[in-house]
């Protein structure tokens, strides 16, 4: 690797948020247990947070529930509701810098990334929805009787969001944002490798003006305070972005409670399609970007990459001579590329499924070892000589490996990409649009990037098909989750027209 994770002076902020946020005051855990959030950097504890338990989970939605069944929130105009969801997104901008770095020591993540990308993201994705807040209406009915019927949408209720620790302030704000502009309240439970922006998050909406109880963020482990979220008998619907294995333990929670509604955004294991008439030089940067950008920690990171047979041995040479290039290092220093790895365990379970590619047979072209002594950082890693039953090309890994294969024909290369359980996305790379339109529509995934990668917009829904999921996060269809339509039908008498 072309650089090692040395130290770097940079001026960490203090932590100045750590406890359960709950009903608009910042609290202890009812039982005053606390755990530790680490610095992937270095392995070392950066400080210890709240741990919320069931009973804190009953707390948070009993505020939320107050709120919801008797507080403002939901009964203030669309026009208010976004008012105030601007003046969030003002003083995320305004501390960027500090929300950023957050992500950075607690996550592994890219500080430059943080201030360019996830939370100036975070900021306009408020923005987006506040804008619909105000938008939010039915529709007018045309009945076949003398009567006079029209839809009312109205906020679901009391909301359960389980976000992820590889994207902390993007993901709160895909379920949060649109959750606030329908009027709903809501319980967060960040992930417990990565609690600090979100605890940030709520301080902010406190001076924002959103009311207390509204949004109520609960750190904490998934078999305790996520199962909590997901099995409470007063909570309408749980949003939850995650493994597809702990998607069906939600579902079934959910089902075995109140028969809450579910959204899932689940895993990915997503085919990169690149064809002989790409130019070469384009498609093996995107390649690499696809499997190792955030250090492959993303569920639509693109794996699984499909090379034609024309160009395949020229793109295989290119791509090892970059991926060597790639700069693996400390995430505060302004040339890496990729950071270290969450946590040890993520960091173990990537070399172990690095380990068993080798042992079954398949050829290391590059990578596959940790880097330096310290911390959970990862060369980025490349495959080839695999087969489609290997679990590097099964599995979702969610680290910087790639698994590259060759292919002859256009159909030999739909029916690899949908050879998988999952479809959250895919990417294919050709100058022929009429190839581009048939691939396109022939792969079961929830998005489809032509020419481009992780072209991620406010306004393009993002969900998954098979086992990555259901319901959209972005678009207008994310504002449709937060929302129930209602029918009202009264009589009409002695009308022209019906």
């Amino acid at each position: 690797m072309e650089a090692k994770p040395t130290a770097i002076t940079n001026e960490i902020p203090e932590i100045k948020f750590t406890k359960l946020f709950i009903n608009g005051e910042f609290v202890d855990s009812v039982s005053g247990k606390t755990f530790e959030t680490i610095d992937p950097r270095s392995g070392e504890v950066i400080t210890r947070v709240a741990e919320g338990d069931k009973e804190d989970v009953d707390l948070a939605v009993k505020a939320a529930r107050e709120a919801f069944d008797h507080g403002k929130w939901p009964r203030m105009s669309g026009y208010e509701r976004g008012r105030i969801m601007m003046k969030f997104a003002d003083l995320i901008e305004e501390n960027v810098e500090e929300i950023a770095i957050l992500d950075t020591i607690n996550a592994g993540k890219i500080l430059a990334h943080g201030k360019m990308l996830d939370i100036p993201f975070a900021a306009k994705n408020l923005r987006y929805y506040a804008g619909a807040a105000d938008k939010i209406h039915g529709k007018t009915l045309k009945l076949s009787q003398e009567m006079h019927g029209y839809t009312l949408l109205e906020p679901i209720g009391v909301v359960g969001h389980i976000i992820p620790w590889n994207f902390p302030s993007a993901m709160f704000f895909h379920k949060c944002a649109p959750a606030l502009a329908a009027g709903c309240t809501m319980i967060v439970k960040p992930a417990e490798q990565t609690p600090l922006s979100a605890l940030y998050y709520a301080h902010l909406s406190k001076l924002a003006g959103i009311p207390d109880g509204v949004l109520n963020v609960v750190n904490g482990f998934g078999p305790t305070t996520g199962a909590a979220i997901c099995s409470h008998m007063d909570i309408d619907k749980v949003s939850f972005t995650g493994s597809t294995e702990v998607g069906r333990v939600v579902m079934h929670a959910a089902a075995a409670s109140n028969l809450k509604v579910v959204s899932l955004e689940l895993g990915g294991k997503s085919p990169l399609i690149i064809f002989d008439d790409a130019d070469l030089e384009k498609a093996v940067d995107l390649a690499l970007l696809g499997v190792l950008y955030n250090k492959g920690e993303i569920c639509v990171a693109g794996s699984r990459v499909y090379v034609q047979e024309g160009i395949y041995d020229a793109f295989v040479k290119k791509a090892a001579e970059k991926a060597k290039t790639w700069v693996v290092g400390d995430p505060f220093h302004p040339n890496t590329q990729q950071g270290p790895q969450v946590d040890k365990k993520q960091f173990n379970k990537i070399l172990s499924y690095i380990d068993q590619g080798i042992r079954e047979g398949a050829t290391l072209l590059t990578g596959g070892k940790q880097v330096g002594e310290k911390g959970f950082y990862i060369e980025p890693t490349i495959f080839t000589d695999v087969k489609e039953y290997m679990p590097i090309v099964k599995d979702e890994i969610f680290g910087p490996v790639m698994a590259l294969m060759k292919f002859k024909t256009v159909e030999e290369a739909i029916q690899k990409a949908n050879n998988t359980r999952y479809g959250l996305a895919a990417g294919i790379i050709t100058n022929d649009l009429n190839l581009a339109n048939t691939v396109s529509r022939s792969i079961r995934a929830g998005v489809i990037w032509i020419n481009c990668y992780f072209a991620f917009d406010f306004d393009c829904p993002f969900g998954g098909y098979k086992m990555s999921g259901f319901g959209k996060d972005l678009g207008m269809e994310a504002l449709e989750k937060y929302l129930q339509t209602k029918s009202v039908v009264t009589p009409i008498y002695n009308s022209p027209w019906l």
